[in-house]
This record gives C-alpha cells, sequence and structure tokens, in this order.
C-alpha cells in the first residue's frame, strides 16, 4: 500500500488494536455509539470514529494535537487516522456496524489527491473486509481546499458505495450551501444551534420543520451534543433519526471487548479520554446501550 494509508506509522498491540505513531504522539481510536429511534426504544445504529492522542501516556485533546500538524503533514495525518480507525472498527465493533468517519476537505487541493485518498479507502477497506456502503463519510465544516478537486472526491465515494453526511449544519448560508453542493445523505445538526433551539417552543417548531425539510428530501438527521434527557425526548417529538452525546454513551477507547459490549456496554465510560463536556454533570442513571424505553 502506499505512504498515504499511514500503515508505516500504525503498530499493533498485544490485544490487536492498532495504535498510531506520529512525532511524539501515541494516536488511539475511540467509538462513539449514534442511536436511532426504534418503536419507542433507542438502538444503537452507528459509531462515530475519533481520534485520542496522547504523550507520555498523557491524554491529550485533539485539538492540541492538530494543532502541531502543519500543512504539508496534515494529509498524511488524515490517512494514518482515517486507517487506524478502520483497523480498529474491523477488530472492534460489530461486523455490520456502521461507521461515521470524518473527512477533512481543506486537504484536497488537487485531483491527484483525492483520487489518491479514494484508492486508499478502498485498498484498507478491502483488507480488512467493511464494505462501503458500511462507511459514511463526514464532512467537517473545515474550508474546502479545492471545491472542484473536492466535489470530484466527493462524487468518487458516492459512486463507490459510501454515504456522505455533513457535520455541524446550523442553518447558516455557507451551511445551506454545503447542502445544495453535496446532496448528503445525512446531515448532522450542530449541537450549540439546536440546544438552543430547545429552549423555547418557537425555535422548537423551527427545528422539527427543519428537520420534516430534510427528511421529505431523503436526508437523514441526527442531533449531536445530546447532554440531557429532556433533549432526548424532543429530539424524538421532532421526528429526528438519530441522536448521540454523552447522556446516551460517551466515547470508548477501541478494545475487542466493543463486539461483544456495543449493544450492552455501559455507556457512562470512557477510558483515557481528556474531554468532558461544558457544565457537564454526572448521569443519574447509567444508561444500557439499547434499553431505553422513552414514555
Amino acid at each position: 500500500m502506499g505512504r498515504r494509508t499511514g500503515l508505516d506509522h500504525i503498530e499493533r498491540e498485544e490485544n490487536g488494536t492498532a495504535v498510531g505513531q506520529w512525532g511524539m504522539f501515541t494516536l488511539r481510536s475511540a467509538f462513539q455509539p449514534i442511536f436511532g429511534f426504534h418503536q419507542g426504544k433507542l438502538r444503537i445504529e452507528a459509531f462515530e470514529a475519533l481520534i485520542r492522542p496522547f504523550r507520555d501516556g498523557e491524554p491529550e485533546t485533539p485539538s492540541a494535537f492538530f494543532a502541531t500538524c502543519n500543512a504539508d503533514d496534515r494529509l498524511q495525518v488524515e490517512g494514518l487516522t482515517r486507517t487506524l480507525h478502520f483497523l480498529n472498527a474491523a477488530k472492534c465493533l460489530p461486523d455490520d456496524a456502521t461507521l461515521f468517519i470524518n473527512i477533512d476537505p481543506s486537504v484536497f487541493t488537487a485531483q491527484d489527491i483525492g483520487d489518491g485518498t479514494l484508492r486508499d479507502i478502498k485498498l484498507v477497506l478491502n483488507s480488512v473486509g467493511i464494505e462501503p456502503a458500511r462507511v459514511v463519510c463526514e464532512v467537517t465544516e473545515n474550508p474546502t481546499g479545492s471545491q472542484q478537486a473536492f466535489h470530484s472526491f466527493v462524487s468518487g465515494l458516492r459512486a463507490n458505495g459510501f454515504r456522505i453526511a455533513v457535520d455541524d449544519y446550523g442553518a447558516d448560508e455557507s451551511d445551506i450551501k454545503r447542502i445544495r453542493e453535496l446532496m448528503p445523505d445525512i446531515v448532522k445538526f450542530d449541537a450549540v444551534w439546536i440546544n438552543r433551539l430547545m429552549e423555547s417552543d418557537a425555535g422548537f417548531v423551527l427545528l422539527s420543520n427543519m428537520v420534516k425539510s430534510f427528511e421529505d428530501q431523503g436526508i437523514r438527521t441526527v442531533f449531536e451534543g445530546i447532554e440531557e434527557d429532556w433533549q432526548i425526548d424532543l429530539a424524538e417529538k421532532s421526528r429526528a433519526s438519530m441522536v448521540q452525546g454523552f447522556v446516551l454513551a460517551r466515547p470508548q477507547i477501541a478494545c475487542p471487548e466493543l463486539k461483544t459490549m456495543g449493544m450492552a456496554s455501559d455507556p457512562a465510560s470512557e477510558q483515557g479520554s481528556p474531554e468532558k463536556p461544558a457544565g457537564s454533570r454526572p448521569a443519574h442513571s447509567p444508561r444500557t446501550f439499547g434499553r431505553r424505553v422513552v414514555k
């Protein structure tokens, strides 16, 4: 495989999970469940892959790690983290689990970058037995390097069976433009935006109408950053397709036990994560994956 896949920076641990090495950082995958509403119950529909950096054995925030990566290295770092997630998803997640992978549009500055990235993604997935239909490529809010190159890459992804999601949608003009240009399969609503709208009746009506508009176009919706029980209830009433947040399940560092624990483990723990939600409080009742009955 080519250097862009990042395999030359990846090692295997005794339990079979993959870890990345970049400079002074050790990189690990974490997976956070995304839940869907099914006849009054929440069930895991997918997992989002997230990077967890460590330095000298101590956790660092992802933003602190990426701040050390210069522009010349960013493409290779993207390939490294993406490959790491694919290897760990194959080892640690249920065999039929959908996987959300973040895609940074800023690194696509030329056509050959998109072509090479698509080729590398297909090679790694083929090597670990993950079908493209199980992968959702989640486009982050970063500025696009080259519109033409990135849109060509997205077209290539779609043609090969991958699904497309747009992250951090907040109804700004730039967000609406992204939707029109990419025509995603899934839209993930920005946590701050939806939480603010949920605070008032008028805001909730607007939020519900936005969900309906997307659903009428065949676009599924995800509410991110859910941190309170009442937000889960409002998300269901708005008819959002899926929800994600700390009150439901925190990200968990990749380990083989997730294959069997994925539908029944304690969602309140994450080993080694430095992140805590602003203004968070401990969950008053630990929630078991897939068992919450919505009243």
